[in-house]
């Protein structure tokens, strides 16, 4: 509020006198607190520092999942020739296998996508208790992968999802005379991969950590609970599936085949300034970029038009 405020109107003008009480948001930016640096030495500072260094953090809701079926399908849907008859033959024909290889490529990729929830395996270390003098020690004896991948996916309207995964089973268990399958032809893989979360350093989409779970198989098919009250919920199919163990796809070895660098690269990071302005300090840095962003926007006569999104040589 003004201590004196008072107006008068002369034909078409409005002319007001006023003495403002608060005169603590004028020239704000002549304030020299605002040239004042933050003092980056110190608990926030450091770990704000860090966080900029490590371009943020791992999101649970950022990843992807590929499935892999059983390698002998093919052999099983009769499109491939048998080698255990001289490469000549094939071996009965699974009508299990034929439609479970038809679904495959029909709709791989959506039940990839339909994946609303996965669990990341763990890594046990398998202790034994040793006492020699003193207090005793865990001495690790092996290791183990312990538990099922937990899995839920979203249910199309004809249930595929579901039928798919029927259908895996089947390849290991006939549902007809309850024969057992042979195990090499119901084992397949999975590919769980986290990915990058900030779009303006360009890995939003980008793996940046993933493992495979070698021999997978889907022990079991999860029950679907129906009722009147959840008439706008999404049928979910909840998949336990079995597992020997999991590798890392960067610094493992899987059957002898290295699947990726010997150790993790790290990216460039998101604020380290590279080329030419990348070699001056940041003062100058930040008056190269004024003087590029004028030139855009002012000096060049197209670029002042349409607000520097055209710019020779002439892309937008």
């Amino acid at each position: 509020m003004a201590i004196f405020n008072a107006g008068k109107r002369v034909g078409p003008f409005d002319i007001r006198l006023g003495l403002s009480r608060d005169k603590s948001l004028q020239n704000v930016d002549r304030d020299p607190r605002l040239q004042d640096r933050a003092n980056s030495e110190n608990t926030i500072g450091r770990f704000r520092a860090s966080i900029g260094k490590a371009e943020g953090f791992a999101r649970s809701a950022r990843y992807f999942i590929r499935i892999f079926l059983p390698s002998n399908l093919e052999k099983m849907a009769g499109i491939l020739p048998d080698p255990g008859k001289g490469g000549g033959g094939n071996r009965a024909v699974s009508p299990d296998a034929v439609t479970m290889h038809h679904m495959a490529t029909q709709y791989g990729s959506q039940i990839n996508l339909h994946c609303d929830s996965i669990t990341m395996p763990s890594h046990d270390l398998q202790t034994t208790e040793i006492t020699t003098y003193g207090p005793p020690r865990q001495m690790v004896t092996g290791h183990g992968f312990t538990g099922t991948i937990a899995a839920s996916f979203y249910a199309d309207k004809f249930m595929r999802e579901r039928h798919f995964f029927e259908l895996w089973q089947k390849m290991a268990v006939n549902m007809i005379n309850h024969k057992v399958g042979y195990y090499k032809d119901y084992i397949g893989k999975i590919h769980i991969y986290q990915l990058g979360s900030i779009a303006a350093v360009g890995d939003r989409d980008v793996p940046t950590y993933a493992i495979e779970a070698i021999e997978c198989y889907p022990e079991q098919v999860g029950s679907i609970d129906y009722s009147y009250t959840n008439s706008s919920q999404i049928v979910k199919i909840n998949i336990q599936f079995q597992y020997k163990e999991w590798h890392n796809l960067a610094t493992d070895r899987i059957a002898g085949v290295t699947s990726g660098s010997a150790e993790q690269v790290l990216p460039e990071l998101a604020g380290e300034p590279q080329g030419f302005f990348g070699k001056l300090p940041p003062e100058l840095q930040r008056v190269g970029r004024d003087v590029i962003n004028q030139g855009k926007t002012v000096l060049n006569p197209i670029g002042r038009l349409t607000k520097g999104k055209v710019f020779p040589p002439y892309t937008l």
